[in-house]
């Protein structure tokens, strides 16, 4: 049993037929393109706005200092600090990468590196621990 559908694809109508075989991947007919009114101008196009900083959200550790989370599933691409580096509020951590994006991890208040949890290249989870403060 076969259907027959149109497709519009950026603003050109192509009829396609479909053949259902049970189960087995389907092979698709294409016929040339139909007749339409004049296509529509496509809509301009936003560029996408620069990703902001992520703020992970601070924990207390069992040794005293705040532990900073990762918000997000990803791998990590770049860690910017080491024990014993002081940070500001607001200052980038790490670089997450979830989703094809690239996140700046930061920090919530100032303090100094206690702890760097995670390694460039490594996967990591929600909540996983990245670096703890004191």
């Amino acid at each position: 049993m076969s259907k027959r559908y149109r497709v519009t694809v950026d603003g050109t109508s192509y009829d396609v037929t479909v053949e259902d075989l049970g189960g087995a991947s389907a092979p698709v007919s294409v016929a040339a393109p139909a007749p339409s009114a004049a296509p529509a101008a496509p809509a301009p196009v936003a560029p996408a706005p620069a990703p902001a900083p992520v703020a992970a959200a601070p924990a207390p550790s069992a040794e005293g200092g705040t532990v900073i989370a990762a918000p997000m599933p990803g791998k990590i691409l770049r860690v910017s600090v080491s024990v014993g580096t002081a940070v500001n509020a607001g200052d980038v951590l790490l670089i997450l990468e979830a989703m094809k994006m690239e996140n700046e991890i930061s920090a919530p208040s100032a303090g100094t590196v206690k702890e760097v949890r995670a390694r460039e290249g490594d996967s990591v989870n929600s909540g996983d621990a990245l670096v703890v403060l004191g």
